[in-house]
């Protein structure tokens, strides 16, 4: 068998060719941050939800990963209503020939 390996770039959205993988991934990456907040604290989903000011279903469909209808703004807002500081910061490019990225840590 001949098979070839490919090397992942780090951005599952971009392997896959979804159009603005950046964002996809902090959504992700926001998302997943809430979620072991919520574990951490042994919340339940409405109690959750209640702290941040959502829905229940909307607790469930990020555990999920159904982040459609979940702007950046609004994981932000769930993460400071879970009392964690937020930081942007805005940087030049190593490499000036290469579009501008989006990362979250």
């Amino acid at each position: 068998m001949n098979e070839t390996i490919i090397r992942g770039s780090n951005n599952v959205f971009k392997d896959l060719g979804l159009e603005n993988p950046d964002g996809h991934k902090a959504k992700a990456d926001l998302a997943l941050k809430i979620i072991e907040i919520i574990e951490k604290k042994k919340l339940t989903q409405e109690e959750a939800a209640r702290l941040i000011g959502a829905a229940q279903p909307d607790i469930s469909r990020l555990r999920k990963g159904q982040l459609k209808g979940f702007t950046l703004d609004r994981l932000c807002m769930f993460l400071l209503k879970l009392g964690r500081h937020i930081e942007i910061r805005v940087t030049n490019p190593k490499n000036k020939d290469r579009q501008g990225i989006l990362e979250t840590a």
